[in-house]
């Protein structure tokens, strides 16, 4: 998910709580504090999301190192040589 998509998403559902909260209260603060509680269980989320990407893929790497220590390497490609007279 990318950054911007992310904001995006985390200020709309930010300002359903908000109003959400404006709906049920009738009191400005309250809908702010559940508004700022929302963005941060969102950033929370967010965060915990991205670590478990980054968490996921060394996990993925140690388990095919260990498994065949060769299959982390990476295979020369063949060289072809440029033609430089138009073949």
């Amino acid at each position: 998910m990318y950054f911007p998509q992310f904001l995006v998403g985390m200020l709309m559902a930010s300002s359903v709580v908000g109003t959400w909260a404006y709906a049920a209260t009738g009191s400005v603060w309250m809908s702010v504090a559940w508004t700022l509680l929302a963005a941060v269980l969102l950033q929370v989320g967010y965060l915990g999301i991205v670590f478990r990407l980054l968490y996921g893929r060394r996990h993925s790497e140690q388990k095919a190192e260990a498994s065949n220590p060769d299959a982390t390497k990476q295979q020369p490609a063949p060289h072809q040589p440029r033609h430089t007279d138009g073949r």
